[in-house]
């Protein structure tokens, strides 16, 4: 699933949401975990996703594999929408012009893959610089703004989810129980007298 689900989107989403709740943690650090990760999908860190929502779920005393499961919030239905909306908005913010289509963005990109492909830091670190201003400050502020529109009300929505989640599993366990100490009543031999 990292690029494309195998089955579909549906079936893949309800396998991370049963992940999620399954999870042997609070309430609260499940949330919280997978909230960070849903922020995290938000920023311009392509690549580092995991690592930063990992750190920021650690900090805030979230699940570390909630907020991995969370950053699937961003995938390759969502990514192109994040990241126009994120730069628009930073870009608003931040009062600065939507650039479209520059020459010298696309040059920067170019540069910044050859650089990276040959090792050359030096030429990544320059290539880099030029997409700063740019790109990359708009998508980081418009991105935080979403990221914290969309990480707020996930966070009590799967706090809640999970409370119920385990009530109900709690209530099901119960059931079973008392149905096999019943059983086990019932198929106890009743008191063995003997006719003299």
């Amino acid at each position: 699933m990292l690029i494309w689900p195998r089955r579909s989107w549906l079936r893949s989403g309800r396998y991370v949401t049963k992940r999620i709740l399954r999870l042997t943690a609070t309430p609260h650090a499940v949330a919280g975990g997978v909230a960070v990760g849903v922020f995290t999908s938000c920023t311009p860190f392509m690549g580092l996703h995991f690592f930063v929502a990992a750190i920021l779920a650690w900090l805030i005393r979230g699940n570390v594999i909630a907020s991995a499961l969370g950053t699937f919030f961003g995938n390759p239905l969502s990514f192109p929408l994040i990241w126009v909306g994120a730069y628009e908005l930073g870009s608003f913010l931040l009062g600065q012009k939507a650039v479209k289509g520059d020459e010298g963005l696309i040059a920067a990109l170019k540069s910044l893959g050859k650089a990276a492909a040959h090792f050359d830091w030096d030429a990544f670190g320059f290539a880099f610089n030029r997409l700063l201003e740019p790109v990359l400050w708009p998508m980081l502020v418009g991105g935080s703004l979403m990221g914290l529109f969309f990480a707020i009300p996930i966070y009590f929505i799967v706090r809640r989810t999970a409370v119920l989640f385990r009530e109900a599993r709690q209530a099901k366990l119960m059931a079973k129980a008392i149905e096999l100490r019943d059983r086990a009543r019932n198929a106890a031999p009743k008191g063995n007298v003997s006719e003299a």
